[in-house]
């Protein structure tokens, strides 16, 4: 696969995500990722992206200001 941005090749890669809710950091650790070997360009899988989202959804309604997690990579039935 290439880089959308620079069309260099991409490798996987875990990452840190990092999402800024305002009221709220959330930091996700080593989300599966794929990352531009030209340009360091990361980019994720629909699935993953929406995980992401989930995540970050669940976390804006919890009453923290910071939340550090490990991205969970077991599948759910």
């Amino acid at each position: 696969m290439k880089c959308f941005m620079c069309k260099g090749k991409l490798i996987d890669k875990p990452t840190t995500f990092l999402a800024d809710l305002g009221d709220c950091i959330v930091i996700v650790k080593n989300v599966p990722s794929q990352v531009c070997s030209q340009c360091g360009e990361i980019s994720y899988s629909n699935e993953v992206a929406r995980k992401l989202e989930e995540t970050i959804s669940l976390i804006r309604r919890s009453p923290t200001e910071i939340a550090i997690i490990n991205y969970d990579t077991k599948k759910v039935a």
